[in-house]
């Protein structure tokens, strides 16, 4: 019987459990990690924040998913050492564990960049369920009453929202020019920061939180934070919220390939055979960019999982990519960003643009060679799986391009041998 070992057990772990006992139903399977209740939904931790939903409400899978798929589940484990030679993974507690097929799942850390006070009680990252359990309970503890986010990204954004609900005074901190910077292009960009303005959020954009300041009465506890410009703002909590770095150390010192992340094959596998990367720690393929990359998104990291499971399996199965892909809805805005939605200036891309400022509505397409290679649509997003369908398929849509963003652009628009194929899923 194969020995699988999955270091992971978030999207991609839990993922390709399921795709490896589809195929083989009788090979034990250990899955090794820190969190001792790993199966839950990473993106809902905010609504864990804001009092929407409790830990069951979030959990993916039940707590009985181990047993009935016969897995021996390490959890509150941490795997320390990788020794390609002897095929083991040593964990925390001393013991070794011996694989024959190897999945790295480990994700992600926050970036938390140097500044003085970054130790003081009351500074927090925003990745996991235990650190939103920790601001809750820190909020409730010290009645706290402001709040500043460093970083306006997605994280950023879903963290500030949390604690708005929460009843708190936000100060929202951001290097750039632009809030979301990443995903969204400046119109975009202004639209989303009213609304969060509205909400009684402060916006500090082009600048960065230099000193963290305990309390006159305090010096340990979180009183302040200075900016670059030397302004100083009373806060009572400090979340950092800038983004995360794959978790690539437990490959230090072995022959596995890495770049930014752990680099892998359109089968989910590194240079070293029967070792397995996936998730936001892998550097997979983008259908837009036609190369690898980076993408820390759930639903990838959920597929990519599944890859590599099945190939892990023995059912050879091929990775048709992802690409930058962000579907939310922060402070009742619906936001799709998918693709090159913000490229650089470049007079091979062709945009289409379509703004109503009295419906905060705003829609974009980018276009090369006819074919959609990024989106954007904020407030109206109806249409958007029939849009990533052609972009996905690279679909000309030459003759489509006055009705991409009407009111009236449907699948009726389509010519009828398309739409056909969409029908039957090609």
């Amino acid at each position: 019987m194969p020995k699988y070992v999955i270091v992971g057990a978030c999207a991609a772990g839990i993922s390709a459990v399921e795709a490896i006992r589809e195929v083989d139903p009788v090979g034990t399977i250990t899955v090794i990690s820190e969190e001792t209740c790993p199966q839950y939904s990473r993106p809902m931790i905010s609504d864990f924040v804001s009092g929407k939903a409790n830990l069951e409400k979030m959990k993916t899978r039940d707590d009985q998913f181990w047993t009935k798929n016969a897995v021996r589940a390490l959890t509150g484990k941490k795997a320390v050492t990788l020794n390609l030679a002897e095929r083991t993974v040593a964990i925390d507690s001393g013991d070794k564990i011996n694989y024959e097929k190897l999945l790295i799942a480990t994700g992600g850390k926050p970036f938390v960049p140097k500044m003085e006070g970054s130790d003081k009680d009351g500074v927090f990252t925003f990745t996991t369920i235990s650190d939103a359990e920790r601001i809750a309970a820190k909020i409730d503890a010290i009645n706290a009453k402001k709040a500043v986010v460093i970083g306006a990204g997605l994280i950023g954004i879903s963290v500030t929202e949390a604690l708005v609900k929460r009843g708190l005074k936000v100060t929202l901190v951001e290097l750039q020019d632009k809030i979301l910077s990443l995903i969204l292009d400046p119109q975009a960009s202004d639209i989303i920061e009213n609304v969060v303005k509205e909400a009684g959020v402060t916006t500090v954009t082009g600048q960065s939180v230099q000193r963290i300041i305990g309390k006159p009465e305090n010096d340990h506890a979180v009183g302040s934070v200075s900016l670059t410009k030397g302004e100083q703002i009373p806060t009572d909590l400090v979340i950092v919220a800038i983004g995360v770095v794959p978790r690539t150390e437990l490959l230090a010192g072995t022959d596995v390939k890495t770049n930014r992340g752990i680099i892998v094959d359109n089968f989910m596998q590194t240079n070293v055979p029967d070792v397995y990367a996936s998730g936001d720690v892998a550097e997979a393929y983008d259908f837009i960019l036609n190369q690898n990359r980076l993408l820390p998104l759930w639903p990838l990291a959920t597929l990519g999982g599944k890859i590599a499971g099945y190939n892990m399996a023995g059912k050879k199965t091929a990775y048709s990519g992802g690409t930058n892909m962000s579907a939310l809805k922060y402070f009742d805005i619906p936001i799709i960003s998918i693709g090159l939605a913000n490229p650089k200036e470049d007079s091979t891309f062709e945009i289409l643009v379509k703004h109503d400022a009295e419906k905060n509505v705003y829609k974009k397409i980018v276009l090369k060679d006819n074919v959609i290679v990024g989106m954007t649509f904020v407030n109206a997003i109806e249409r958007a799986g029939i849009l990533f369908y052609l972009m996905k398929n690279r679909v000309n849509v030459k003759k489509l391009k006055p009705e991409l963003l009407t009111e009236n652009f449907g699948l009726a628009t389509l010519p009828a041998p398309l739409r056909r194929k969409m029908n039957i899923g090609e």
